[in-house]
């Protein structure tokens, strides 16, 4: 009788850890939540875990003097920031503003209004500068951030060195003005009587400003199919060509002034596309390769090209 039970025992043991086995080579199969993608590796999650928070925590091993955060910002960052980081046309100002933030029209800047310098090392070596995203070194970053830091009066030493030694040190003039919001997001009655049917809910119309009216459901096939080179040359322009070459920033040339284009044509389409492909360098400015958009197909790059040189003839 024993001998039988312990068979039996033996035999189901074998089969739960068979369901076991196949249960969970499903489960290590099932890509994700919904059903779709797969699990990151740590290798490609380190390669995206680049914020930095407010006690220090992800900050690199360096450092970066004001004096070398002071060349760096005139050769990077002034051409849109100003020199001392009054901010050039409608760039953004980085300084000045500390104690304007009770007035009608408060003034906010990195020094007035930004909470923690963690901020702006984060936002500076993850964003800039505009034409050249994540180019600048870990100790180019914290000379820069010990610059700003500087021009706004919160370190007051030329000599002063930033690291991640010292850097929880930094206090901001607005540390305090920020505070967590406990209140729910939403505060609403759900329906609970005479609803509509969800299903007959149709939107109608764009909110005029708010929805973005370039926003398009079809897929970039059919999109392709539907629209002529102007049109898909204007849309590329808008989003990634325009911020410089409606402005004239860093020397770019004003698309509709013929004056500054006629010569450029003259060189010929081909010439023109492979500045804009590979970067240019001129006596009038830097143009960085694409745009500094290096997503753009060469599709796209020629439709962008075809369309500043057809309005600026």
């Amino acid at each position: 009788m024993y001998n039988w039970v312990k068979k039996y025992f033996h035999v189901l043991v074998l089969i739960f850890a068979a369901q076991g086995f196949i249960a969970s080579s499903a489960f290590a199969k099932e890509p994700g939540y919904y059903g779709l993608g797969r699990i990151a590796t740590e290798e490609e999650i380190a390669g995206w875990d680049i914020d930095i928070r407010p006690d220090g925590q992800g900050l690199p091993v360096g450092s970066g003097s004001v004096s070398q955060g002071e060349g760096i910002f005139d050769a990077k960052c002034a051409v849109c920031h100003g020199d001392f980081g009054e901010g050039e046309g409608r760039w953004p100002a980085l300084a000045g503003g500390i104690g304007t933030l009770t007035e009608d029209r408060p003034e906010k800047t990195v020094g007035s209004y930004w909470p923690y310098a963690s901020t702006l090392w984060d936002y500076i070596h993850r964003a800039m500068p505009f034409t050249a995203p994540q180019s600048l070194t870990d100790n180019e970053t914290y000379a820069l951030t010990a610059y700003v830091l500087y021009l706004n009066e919160i370190i007051d030493d030329e000599d002063f060195v930033l690291s991640r030694d010292n850097f929880a040190e930094i206090e901001m003039p607005n540390k305090d003005g920020f505070f967590i919001d406990n209140r729910p997001d939403v505060i609403n009655i759900a329906c609970m009587e005479n609803c509509k049917d969800p299903s007959k809910i149709k939107v109608t119309s764009a909110i005029k400003g708010i929805t973005p009216l370039k926003h398009l459901e079809q897929t970039a096939a059919e999109t392709e199919n539907k629209v002529d080179s102007t049109k898909r040359g204007m849309g590329v322009y808008e989003q990634s060509c325009a911020m410089c070459h409606d402005s004239g920033l860093a020397g770019a040339p004003i698309v509709g002034d013929n004056k500054l284009w006629v010569d450029r044509i003259a060189q010929g389409m081909e010439l023109l596309v492979e500045h804009a492909t590979n970067g240019f360098t001129g006596d009038a400015g830097m143009m960085p390769a694409k745009g500094g958009n290096p997503s753009l197909s060469e599709e796209d790059l020629v439709a962008a090209v075809e369309y500043m040189v057809s309005q600026s003839r």
